[in-house]
C-alpha cells in the first residue's frame, strides 16, 4: 500500500504511543514497581521486562474497553478512571512524556493542514497532556472516548473530526500506533498510516491495512506535501 498525500486535507492524530510517549512512561512506571527483582536481571535490567509486560496487556485492554464501548459503558469507566487518577496519592500535575520531534511536527504541519486529535483517552487527560506541552493551539477539534457513542475502532470519532474540520473523511489521514487506529481509519474511509513508537508492531500494523508505517511519528512530514496552502 502507499500513501496518497495530494488527497490529504486533514490529520487525525491518536494520543498514546503517536504524540505522547506512553508506553515508556508506563515502562519506566513499572520498572520501579518490579524494582525488587533487579537481583534476577543484573545485565539488562528491567526495562525490557517491563517494557514486554507493557506490550503484552494492550491488545487485551483495548480488547476489554472495545466491551466496554459496545454495552454502553465507556463513559462510565472514564469517569471512573478519571476519579482515581485525581485522587492517586503519586499524582503529578505535569505526568506526561512527549514523543521526540513531535512538537516540531506540528509547528510544520499546522500550517499546511487541518488538524485533530482522535484519541480515546478521556477528555480530561487528553487536555492535560495537550495543554502541558502547549499543543492544544495546533488542533480545531479535540475527539474523546466521550464525543461520541463510539470510540475507536468504530469510525465514529473520524468522522465527527471531519465534520468538525470540514472536510469529508475521506480527505483524513488518521496517524495512529495500534491496529485499533487503523482499522477506525479504514472503516471511516481515511488512510492511515502506522507508528512504531508506541504499543503496536510492524507485523500487525501492516496487517490492519495501514497505507504507510512509520519508525516515529516525527518522520510524517517526509511523506506528505507540506508546501500547500491550508
Amino acid at each position: 500500500m502507499a500513501l496518497n498525500s495530494n488527497h490529504i486535507q486533514a490529520l487525525c492524530f491518536d494520543v498514546d504511543g503517536t504524540l505522547s510517549d506512553t508506553d515508556d512512561l508506563w515502562a519506566a512506571k513499572l520498572e520501579e514497581r518490579l524494582r525488587f527483582l533487579r537481583r534476577f536481571f543484573p545485565r539488562r535490567g528491567l526495562r525490557p521486562l517491563a517494557r514486554a509486560l507493557i506490550m503484552g496487556a494492550e491488545s487485551p485492554a483495548n480488547v476489554l474497553y472495545h466491551l466496554f464501548d459496545r454495552l454502553g459503558l465507556d463513559d462510565e469507566v472514564a469517569r471512573l478512571t478519571s476519579a482515581i487518577s485525581r485522587h492517586s496519592p503519586d499524582r503529578q500535575k505535569h505526568n506526561f512524556w512527549l514523543i521526540p520531534g513531535v512538537a516540531g511536527l506540528l509547528d510544520q504541519l499546522s500550517g499546511h493542514y487541518r488538524l485533530a486529535v482522535v484519541s480515546a483517552r478521556g477528555e480530561q487527560s487528553t487536555l492535560a497532556f495537550l495543554e502541558q506541552f502547549g499543543l492544544r493551539r495546533h488542533f480545531q477539534t479535540v475527539v474523546t472516548a466521550q464525543t461520541c457513542a463510539f470510540t475507536k475502532p468504530f469510525p465514529h470519532p473520524i468522522r465527527h473530526a471531519a465534520a468538525a474540520l470540514g472536510v469529508a473523511p475521506e480527505h483524513c489521514l488518521m496517524i495512529g500506533d495500534t491496529t485499533v487506529d487503523i482499522r477506525a481509519g479504514r472503516a471511516a474511509g481515511a488512510q492511515t498510516v502506522g507508528v512504531l513508537c508506541g504499543f503496536g508492531s510492524e507485523r500487525e500494523l501492516h496487517r490492519a491495512g495501514a497505507d504507510l508505517i512509520l519508525n516515529s511519528t516525527a518522520e510524517l512530514a517526509t511523506h506528505l506535501t507540506v508546501t500547500r496552502e491550508g
